[in-house]
Parts: structure tokens; C-alpha cells; sequence
């Protein structure tokens, strides 16, 4: 089977050595010694409680006190694969809680306008089959996906168990009666087995730490808490009717301010777009679903078809291979592919593959740049919207709303990675590049904490497990893991996330099978009537070396990167990468897990039964 390449400029045309010296030329300009401290909570006298809902309100209860076997902390993909998991192995005495109003997690908070995944439905919704859920399109609108989020938990049982508008204040281990001691910021004292905390990655937003921002005047939020109150329509109806005389500003032009920008600009008086780094913006074509396609599909096609889009988007298609997601995250795969099957697929070594790579990156990226060339019609603004790093540096995205937004009289690029940021906030609006720019509102699409320090990510004051410990300490220099899963001194506690185990190109079937992992050793627990199961340090200790001498060590590609959440704002530690798979890939992750189920005696594991239960 021969893939189509895309039409990409001939390596001919690029001075690959020159944009070499490019690429390392942008980061050095972008990069700031304050790194993670660049960006604090949100929090001050002129901002918006976070801690509040804007969807609705909260309801009064009692506080709750109660024993049971499992708390799940989070209610968006990671808890609900978690309790699906559960319910699937029988263990049904479980409460999720969430800050969140509802089930969806990240797809909860995130309401902006033109809010839709960046990555195929088909893959990214998981549980298609077993549900008979029909996607509506290629990439799914937000309130789709969050609606899809309740129906699973509908669908198979467990809506009722969810404890929403609650945060976990303490986590603290009790290992006199084996039980975590779970307290919330609602008076909730709840003892459970289990924890498994599937908090996210994409749930504390983040803002620029900028001097001033007391001292503004006009309005100011972040994307992942919309103020339609301000800038009227709902999130099912974005028309943005009250910002026809505001002049806003929005922060950043990264995954959500592409998808916000266009609506902005077509509805405020004038918009001010803040870039550090320019993305890459490719095209977005977005059919809707055809039924009758999807109603043909054979047993086990979402598995099939999540397996072939992570061997385009983070290995290789091989010479019977087909691209079935065919979009941006895979083309660098099936060029490659396609070049190769015209040569007849010569045997290479890995340093002549991985070279060949490197040169089909900047064929793709000078291609996007031309892009931005031929929609941008102001050359200074087009030069400035040119992304001058390799492909995976930053998120890839997509829109062909973004770049002609550009052309409109109304919008004006404010290009500061010069000043590698905004210099500050005055009463008026704020300053970048020497200039003061007056503004009515201020909108920050400065994304999350997703691979800074812990303690910053959950919100969480105090996780203890055995005398004392704090986790904040204990991984202060990065996870310590059996399977990405547990660790040793926490018994009874689970990890889902981007924590040293197999990497999956789609999130959710990553987070699925870290869920279903979780639930088979929770299940077997019980089924044993053990009081604690803990990994040993031994075995922690030589996992965690395994996977440090056989993971792709990614440093020099992050230290060439600009900075980003990716790199954790350029840091040269990349301790919480996000992208740090098992070396022998995700299948061989699968197989050896499968493998230590099977063996019936939970190797490594430390397993406290009581005698009376013997």
C-alpha cells in the first residue's frame, strides 16, 4: 500500500543549516531566566474567584461523612475511565468528586467561544463501540464532548456517584486503620481504601505574573473561565454581541486563543492579539460524520484505527500501513512513508531514518509558513505569524478561521517576544514593547499548569502517605513509580497521567488503560482482603531505572524547543515532560503489564492481608 505525500516544498528550497541557527535564534530570545515563576495562579484583588463556577451555581448540602472503598478525585476522561474500569471489575462502592459543576473535567470549564478537540473524534472519544455514540464531526465541539462525558457515566451506571462543586483540601493516610482520610473544602470527612487521583492535566489555569494586574481597570479573565456575562452570547451560542463598542485584548496564540480569535474579532471594536511564539496553523477540514460509514464499521475499528493514528503521530507507518486519521498530526509519518515506498523501501539504519526525519520536519514546517504567507495579507504581520522551531515543539493546531482574522481593520498583532512577554499592566490596558495600548478587557489564553511542580497542578494542601511523607517531597524531583501507577510509602493510591509509563498519542486511550490497570489491582485487593497493597521500594527503585535507561532521552529536542508548556517554560529539567515514553513503546507497555496481571502474585507488590482474613 503506497501513502500520498503532501505537498511540501523540496528540501532544495530550504537552507536547512540557516534555519538551524533560526530556530536556535527565536528561543534564545523567548527564553526568560524566571521560567515556571513567569506564570502564578490566578488570583488577586482584580480577578474573578476561580474557585467559583460560572456555569451555575452551587447547591447547599450537609457535609458528608462516610466510609468507602474507592474516592476518585476527578470527573473528566481520567475519572470516568477510572470508574468505568471499576464498575467493569465489580467494584461499585465509589464516589468521584470535582470541583467542576457536572462531568467533563477540562470540557466542563472551557466554554469559550469556538471551542472544539484538535484531534479525530474517532479516536479521541473513547468507549465508541460499547456506547454507539455518534461523533457529529471529525473534531467535536466542546458541549459535545462534555455532554459525551455524562452519558458515559450514565450509560453505564455511575452518574449518581459524582460529589461535584468539591475540593479536596487534605489527603492524608491513617496506616493504624488503612484507610486515607479524605477532608474537602465542604466539611466532608470521608475514609476511603483507595484513592485514585485523576485530577488532569489541563485543570489549574495559569496567568502571566504581570506587574499591574491590581491596578487595571477594565475586565479581566481566562479563557477557561468565559465571562458571557461581559461579552454576551452562551457557549451554545457564542455571538459576542456586547463587545461592539470594547476594545479586548487576548493573551497568547496558542490551541484555545486560535479557536477564540476569530469569534472575538468579528464581534469587538477592536481586538489586540498578544503573541510570545506564533503557532503552527494548518488547515481544518472538519467534515461531519457519515453514518452510514460509521454504522459499518467492524468489531474492534476504534482500536484499530487508535492504533494507526499513534504509529503516524509518534512512530512510523511501515510499507502495509494506511494514514486512516489523514490530518496535521500524521503527515511528517505518511510523507515519510511515501517517500520511502517510492524508493521501494531500502533498508536504512536508524541514524539515516531519524536524519531523513529531521530534513521531512522542515519541509513541513516551511510549508506552513508559506501558508501564513499566502492568508496573511500584511507582510510585517505574516512575518511575525511564521513558526521558526521544529513541528512537535509546540502543540500543532489547526483553523482556517485564525490567519485571515488578520486581514480584518479591526485586528492588530501585538508581537512582544522581543520583550519575551507583556512588560506590564497599567490602570488603561498594557504595555508591550515601550507602548501603552488601551483596552476595556483583557483575556488570558495562557493555558494550564501541566508540567509544573506538583503542588501548583492539584490544588491540594496536604497528600500524606505513611508517616508523614508528603508526595510534594517525595516526587520533588519527579515520579517514583511502579508502572506509572503507584509508589511506594502511598499504599492504596493511583496515578493517572503523563507519569512514567506508556505514552499513547491519543490521551484518553492512555488514561483508559492506566484506569483499567488500577482496576484490576483494586478488584484483586478486595478480592483478597487486603488491608494495603503497596509496590516494595526494590521494585519501584528498579522500574524507575528501567525506564530512565530505556526511555527516548527528548533533552536536546526540548532545549531547542522555545518555551512552552511542553518544556515547562524552557527549563533544562525536563522532569514532568509529558512526552516521555516506555522505551520499547506502548505495545510492549500493554504487553508487560498484561503480563504481570497474568502472573496471578502481583510481583513486586506488597500485600497486607490480616491474619484474620486467612
Amino acid at each position: 500500500m503506497r501513502l500520498k505525500k503532501s505537498d511540501v516544498p523540496p528540501i532544495e528550497e530550504i537552507d536547512v543549516d540557516s534555519m538551524v541557527a533560526r530556530y536556535a535564534e527565536e528561543r534564545e530570545r523567548r527564553l526568560r531566566p524566571q521560567g515556571q515563576r513567569d506564570y502564578v495562579k490566578p488570583q488577586g484583588a482584580n480577578l474573578p474567584d476561580y474557585s467559583r463556577d460560572p456555569h451555575q451555581d452551587v447547591a447547599p448540602r450537609e457535609a458528608i461523612s462516610d466510609e468507602i472503598d474507592v474516592v476518585v478525585l476527578g470527573a473528566g476522561f481520567g475519572g470516568v475511565l477510572a470508574a468505568y474500569h471499576l464498575m467493569q471489575a465489580g467494584v461499585t462502592d465509589f464516589r468521584m468528586l470535582d470541583t467542576a459543576g457536572d462531568f467533563g473535567g477540562v470540557w466542563y470549564w472551557n466554554r469559550y467561544p469556538g471551542i472544539q478537540c484538535d484531534n479525530d473524534s474517532y479516536c479521541y472519544l473513547p468507549l465508541l463501540e460499547e456506547t454507539g455514540f455518534l461523533p457529529s464531526k471529525k473534531f467535536a465541539d466542546g458541549r459535545e464532548i462534555q455532554g459525551y462525558i455524562r452519558q458515559i457515566a450514565e450509560q453505564f451506571g455511575f452518574a449518581e456517584k459524582g460529589l461535584f462543586h468539591t475540593q479536596v483540601t487534605d489527603l492524608v493516610w491513617d496506616d493504624r486503620t488503612s484507610r486515607w482520610q479524605v477532608t474537602t473544602n465542604r466539611g466532608d470527612q470521608i475514609k476511603a481504601r483507595f484513592v485514585v487521583m485523576a485530577n488532569g492535566v489541563l485543570n489549574m489555569p495559569k496567568l502571566p505574573a504581570l506587574q499591574g494586574m491590581d491596578a487595571y481597570k477594565g475586565r479581566l479573565f481566562h479563557t477557561a473561565r468565559w465571562d458571557y456575562d461581559y461579552t454576551g452570547g452562551t457557549a451554545e451560542n457564542p455571538v459576542l454581541d456586547k463587545l461592539g463598542d470594547q476594545k479586548v485584548a487576548i493573551v497568547g496564540t496558542g490551541a484555545t486563543a486560535i479557536q477564540a480569535v476569530p469569534r472575538l474579532a468579528e464581534h469587538a471594536e477592536h481586538l489586540y492579539v498578544i503573541q510570545r511564539t506564533p503557532a503552527t496553523v494548518d488547515a481544518r477540514p472538519n467534515p461531519e460524520t457519515d453514518e452510514d460509514w460509521f454504522r459499518s464499521q467492524p468489531s474492534g475499528w476504534q482500536a484499530q484505527r487508535r492504533d494507526n493514528f499513534h504509529k503516524g503521530a509518534m512512530e512510523t507507518y511501515g510499507p502495509d500501513d494506511e494514514d486512516m486519521v489523514q490530518d496535521f498530526w500524521t503527515e511528517i509519518s505518511r510523507n515519510m512513508a511515501a517517500e520511502l515506498g517510492e524508493e521501494g523501501w531500502p533498508q536504512i539504519d536508524q541514524e539515516e531514518f531519524l536524519k531523513r526525519r529531521s530534513i521531512m520536519d522542515h519541509r513541513v514546517m516551511e510549508r506552513l509558513r508559506r501558508r501564513v504567507d499566502e492568508m496573511v495579507e500584511d507582510g510585517a504581520t505574516a512575518e511575525a505569524l511564521r513558526p521558526y522551531y521544529y513541528f512537535m515543539c509546540k502543540r500543532p493546531l489547526s483553523s482556517d478561521a485564525f490567519y485571515p482574522a488578520f486581514n480584518r481593520d479591526n485586528v492588530d498583532l501585538i508581537d512582544v517576544s522581543e520583550t519575551r512577554g507583556i512588560e506590564r499592566l497599567t490602570e488603561r490596558g498594557f504595555v508591550a514593547n515601550g507602548q501603552e495600548y488601551a483596552c476595556d478587557s483583557i483575556i488570558f489564553a495562557s493555558g494550564f499548569e501541566v508540567t509544573s511542580d506538583l503542588d501548583r497542578r492539584w490544588g491540594i494542601d496536604r497528600v500524606e502517605g505513611r508517616g508523614g511523607l508528603s508526595l510534594y517531597d517525595h516526587w520533588s524531583d519527579g515520579p517514583l513509580t511502579l508502572h506509572g501507577t503507584m509508589t511506594h510509602g502511598f499504599p492504596n493510591q493511583f496515578f493517572i497521567g503523563y507519569i512514567q509509563g506508556g505514552l499513547n498519542a491519543s490521551v484518553t486511550e492512555q488514561f483508559g488503560r492506566q484506569g483499567e490497570h488500577i482496576a484490576w489491582i483494586i478488584a484483586e485487593a478486595l478480592k483478597r482482603g487486603a488491608e494495603q497493597v503497596e509496590p516494595s521500594k526494590q521494585a519501584m527503585d528498579d522500574y524507575v531505572r528501567h525506564f530512565e535507561e530505556t526511555t527516548i532521552d527528548q533533552s536536546a529536542f526540548l532545549n531547542a524547543c522555545p518555551p512552552s508548556y511542553f518544556n515547562n517554560e524552557g527549563a533544562k529539567d525536563h522532569k514532568w515532560g509529558l512526552f516521555r515514553p516506555w522505551g520499547a513503546g506502548w505495545h510492549d507497555f500493554l504487553n508487560m503489564l498484561k503480563e504481570w496481571r497474568d502472573s496471578g502474585d502481583m510481583p513486586g507488590m506488597d500485600v497486607r492481608v490480616p491474619e484474620d482474613a486467612n
